[in-house]
């Protein structure tokens, strides 16, 4: 079993992912940002596109569904708790179900808090995930629908993964998380690093995306509520972490 994952950017920030996999000849997008793009690739790769995995329905995600579904009949996959707005859905699934991608198991996780009605994919035998705009690279999705409450308890989840799993996130945000970052846990060592690691590949165009669940673990904000540094710098000390995790939420909207 084995998949392969091509990504390549489209709009203005965003990333586009399809996944092959070699032995039964099929194709998924996660997520419909761009119509044009997506064929594109599918032409650069030589694959027939079969499935649209959507991790939520804001029109950056969902918004080339009926049109990839028209040019190719592909199955569309989609959080059945926000059925009603993904446009096309065929498959309906839920928080800790197991589907198939050929034979490659995916478990799904709800994950509210950007959206009502997000969620990830984890292709757990390749330790890999796609997460749309729940994590991001040094940072999480904002909260649009949901409380911090569900967001924290949602990146718990993810935190849940093995270290080493790959995590493919929907836009190339990671300079500017970098830098909000650093402003509330400066004295990170690994955190500095990586802002130099980040700053080095953007200046050369390079993405990066994908990330890891241990990397983000070390460095990214959104996942340290319970770091000491970070509760001494917003004399938050001692207060629980959900708490602590809506404090730097409320900043970073305001960065």
């Amino acid at each position: 079993m084995s998949i392969e994952v091509f990504q390549f950017p489209c709009l203005q920030d965003n990333y586009g992912f399809l996944i092959h996999d070699p032995e039964k000849g099929l194709t998924a997008t996660v997520d419909t940002p761009d119509v044009d793009a997506i064929m594109s690739a599918l032409k650069k790769k030589n694959w027939l596109l079969t499935h649209i995995l959507n991790t939520h329905h804001h029109w950056d995600h969902t918004g080339g569904n009926l049109e990839l579904k028209r040019l190719t009949g592909c199955t569309i996959i989609g959080s059945g708790v926000d059925e009603d707005r993904i446009p096309g859905i065929d498959v309906r699934v839920y928080d800790g179900e197991e589907t198939l991608f050929g034979e490659n198991r995916i478990i799904i996780h709800e994950t509210p808090g950007h959206t009502v009605g997000h969620i990830v994919f984890h292709f757990i035998d390749q330790n890999t995930g796609f997460v749309g705009d729940t994590l991001f690279s040094l940072g999480c999705g904002r909260l649009f629908e949901g409380t911090a409450e569900q967001m924290w308890n949602s990146l718990q989840k993810i935190m849940q993964w093995p270290d080493e799993t790959l995590i493919y996130c929907a836009h190339e945000y990671t300079q500017a998380n970098a830098e909000f970052a650093l402003t509330i846990e400066p004295e990170n060592k690994d955190l500095q690093q990586r802002n130099l690691d980040v700053n080095h590949l953007r200046k050369e165009g390079r993405a990066t995306v994908p990330t890891t669940v241990g990397l983000e673990k070390k460095t990214n904000p959104f996942l340290r509520p319970d770091s000491v540094e970070i509760q001494t710098h917003l004399q938050m000390t001692g207060e629980p972490v959900e708490k602590v995790f809506a404090r730097i939420r409320s900043l970073k909207d305001n960065f």
